[in-house]
């Protein structure tokens, strides 16, 4: 997409309050992945990403400026902790694994646009089957009377089909009988994906029957969609874009590597820290990664790691990984203006989202704008007082606000309910 990095920062506005620093930064290295796209080829492959290491507490927004502009930009994101890989040897999740996971969100993402495409063709087709099932074809040696009283059936339940009305009935349909053997745990090695592709195909092979399912036409639809998608979609040219954009545009956030930094105080005491750090530099520098849809190069995925060091210092990591995140971004905490304007200025914020789902139960409801700088001020002295979880606090504290009204809602149908700094005061005092 192609956005300037002012025009990516206003985006970002929208959605987070405040860290100008940390959006401005990422705004920047996302432009120069599309300015890198449009240099010549030769120069291309030597220009490398920026890779940035954010600073700060948690629910002060990082891992939202990330995710926002990977959704908005449509490429594969993944959120992984730093905490939860082990050294080779030890048992546990390997550092390849997030790779192998970036390439599976970018294989998604991509077939999900693939499928909007031909989204008509593969409704024509799933909607062909169910009134098959309905209306059986005539003969062709119908007469011609029989031939009409055919065609107007179908139109009718084409019609019926299309509106819903159908979709509480039972049809019997036909679905493949695959013998799918699925390893879900990403983090084993690659002769273990390989070998389960190849026992995919060998039973593929042996077992090409059909199953018969009597479901409501609602989950026909579904089901039947997959199996016409499946059959539709250039699975090859699915696989191709997806590396490509992993490769060229793939964001892999690394959070809580924080967890992983052997500070003087934790020396000898957890080797495997550094061990994990050894091997994340590798993946970091660019390397050569296999996985079940073919071999991806890390050299240009942009890697942005962040993490609270409380604890340690970014000083604390090995040097050499050091060196590969020469961006700092320092994050500020979040103050009760800050916290304000969160729920106030922000797209989809907290008290828009409340107000949607109690308008479900038919109820109106209302945050008076002191209650909502109550909301901020209560939030600032929880995270002074115990733990500072930043943003996340606001949900605790306007859960408990209206936690009875929620409640209760379905006895206030029809009625409008104001939330006033009173109430707030009384809940939460």
């Amino acid at each position: 997409m192609d956005m300037t990095p002012k025009q990516i920062v206003a985006y970002l506005d929208d959605y987070i309050i405040g860290q100008k620093d940390a959006k401005k930064t990422i705004a920047l290295a996302l432009r120069n992945r599309y300015r890198r796209m449009r240099v010549e080829p030769k120069l291309q492959e030597e220009i490398m990403p920026k890779n940035i290491l954010m600073i700060g507490n948690t629910g002060v927004g990082k891992t939202e400026i990330a995710r926002r502009l990977a959704k908005m930009m449509g490429l594969p994101f993944v959120k992984v902790e730093a905490s939860k890989y082990t050294e080779v040897g030890f048992v546990g999740r390997d550092v390849e694994s997030m790779i192998r996971d970036l390439v599976y969100e970018g294989i998604n993402l991509v077939t999900r646009e693939f499928e909007e495409k031909i989204k008509d063709k593969i409704d024509d087709e799933v909607n062909k089957k169910i009134i098959e099932k309905l209306v059986p074809p005539l003969p062709d040696s119908a007469s011609d009377t029989a031939k009409e009283a055919f065609i107007k059936t179908y139109n009718t339940m084409e019609k019926k089909l299309l509106e819903g009305i159908l979709d509480d009935k039972k049809i019997e349909i036909e679905l493949p009988k695959k013998a799918h053997v699925e390893i879900i745990d990403s983090s084993l090695p690659f002769d273990m994906s390989s070998m389960q592709e190849s026992l995919n195909k060998m039973l593929g092979s042996l077992n090409k029957d059909k199953i018969k399912k009597e479901v409501t036409i609602k989950d026909a639809k579904i089901l039947l969609r997959s199996v016409a998608s499946e059959g539709l979609l250039d699975q090859e040219a699915i696989k191709i874009e997806a590396l490509k954009r992993c490769e060229n545009g793939g964001i892999i956030f690394l959070d809580e590597i924080d967890k992983i930094a052997s500070g003087k105080k934790n020396n000898g005491q957890d080797p495997s820290k550094e061990g994990v750090q050894r091997d994340l530099l590798p993946i970091v520098e660019g390397s050569s990664v296999q996985t079940k849809f073919g071999q991806i190069k890390t050299d240009h995925i942009l890697f942005i790691a962040a993490g609270a060091f409380h604890v340690s210092k970014p000083s604390d990591l090995i040097p050499e990984l050091q060196g590969r995140f020469p961006l700092r971004v320092e994050l500020e905490s979040l103050d009760e203006e800050a916290l304000y304007k969160i729920l106030t200025n922000t797209k989809n914020s907290l008290l828009r989202q409340y107000k949607a789902l109690l308008e479900v139960e038919g109820v109106e409801l209302e945050f008076d704008d002191e209650a909502i700088r109550a909301f901020a001020k209560y939030s600032v002295t929880a995270n002074e007082k115990t733990e500072d979880i930043g943003a996340r606090r606001l949900h605790t504290v306007i859960e408990k606000v209206i936690e009875d009204i929620s409640f209760e809602a379905d006895e206030k149908k029809g009625t409008k309910v104001v939330v006033t700094k009173e109430l707030v005061s009384d809940k939460l005092d």
